[in-house]
């Protein structure tokens, strides 16, 4: 299951105005979350316009101009009832949540649903991907790891189907080992 805690610390500090040193254009894509001012999220979005992955983790309400344009939005369960009104519970609650952000303006989206694996809805397709069998000990960061994967495939080239099954192995890698950053797998791994 999901827990989340955030120090914000640092990431309070990165205001809109440093992005001008972001070179946008060079990215293949463009990884974002909710644990800096909401703000430079759609400064960023806006910046890296057709290439940028939302992470709505911590879960909140976002204002519709951040939802339309994006490339890919990746929420948990949790974040995609929030988001759509829709409890992604099954498969069908799934493609239903996943259509309510469609037509909020999101081209791709993949609901992560822990041991369940993950749901995608794109352009005319729907699959879902499940999650090896493992023996959870902390699944703190399993969504940053899943979204580090993911971007990393998914930038190397990769279709969805493949990308997506990289990044449930590295997040159910992930969650067998305690902690955040320590816990995150390397490539040899996967």
């Amino acid at each position: 299951e999901n827990t989340i805690v955030v120090a914000p610390g640092a990431n309070n500090s990165l205001l809109p105005r440093l992005l001008d040193r972001v070179d946008f254009a060079a990215a293949r894509l463009v990884l974002l979350q909710l644990e800096i001012p909401l703000a430079t999220v759609l400064a960023a979005s806006r910046a890296a316009a057709g290439k940028c992955i939302l992470n709505p983790a911590p879960a909140r309400a976002l204002p519709p101009e951040l939802l339309r344009g994006l490339y890919l939005i990746t929420p948990n369960e949790t974040e995609a009832a929030l988001l759509s009104g829709v409890v992604p519970a099954d498969e069908p609650g799934c493609k239903r949540a996943a259509a309510v952000l469609h037509e909020s303006g999101v081209l791709h989206v993949i609901i992560t649903r822990g041991s369940a694996g993950a749901f995608y809805s794109g352009p005319g397709t729907t699959f879902a991907v499940p999650a090896p069998v493992v023996k959870a000990v902390d699944t703190t960061a399993a969504g940053d790891c899943f979204n580090g994967a993911l971007a990393v495939a998914l930038a190397a080239g990769q279709a969805w189907r493949p990308a997506i099954e990289f990044a449930v192995r590295a997040a159910s890698l992930s969650v067998t080992r305690p902690g955040a950053q320590v816990a995150m797998p390397l490539r040899h791994e996967l």
